[in-house]
């Protein structure tokens, strides 16, 4: 566990960086992504019953065939290594480690509960975050919120 705020914050920009060392390395190695055919992407949504594999709700348009292991972990371009996700399920996984991505869910579901419950921060949070929404949806080419 840790102490306070500061060491947690040091805990996160380590994992960050690990991430980043890890892109790297990966990155020197010189590998080629891959497209998919029509075929392999159909094979690759049965996988799921047509449901995105990180939140489980159904995909209807749109979706990506998501890494099970990273490309920039060195995950192959093949048909065991994807799932289908929804777009933005997969951008917002993006190639976290996995101790990230369990601190974002967690650090995730807490400030969703201090929303909920109108705390000081959590009015906080929801402000800054619907600031950084419709920042972020004018941003897109399409301008479509997902």
């Amino acid at each position: 566990m840790f102490k306070d705020g500061d060491e947690y914050s040091t805990y996160l920009a380590n994992l960050h960086s690990a991430r980043e060392s890890s892109k790297a390395e990966e990155k020197l190695r010189g590998r080629k992504r891959q497209h998919l055919t029509g075929l392999e992407r159909d094979e690759i949504l049965k996988k799921t019953d047509s449901r995105c594999h990180i939140c489980a709700g159904e995909i209807d348009g749109l979706w990506d065939a998501d890494h099970v292991l990273s490309h920039s972990k060195g995950g192959e371009h093949s048909i065991d290594n994807y799932l289908p996700a929804h777009k933005t399920c997969n951008n917002y996984r993006w190639d976290y480690l996995a101790q990230e991505f369990q601190e974002i869910m967690k650090l995730g579901v807490w400030a969703r509960t201090q929303v909920e419950k109108e705390t000081k921060v959590g009015k906080q949070i929801a402000e800054k975050f619907v600031k950084y929404e419709i920042q972020r949806i004018k941003r897109r080419k399409d301008n479509k919120i997902t």
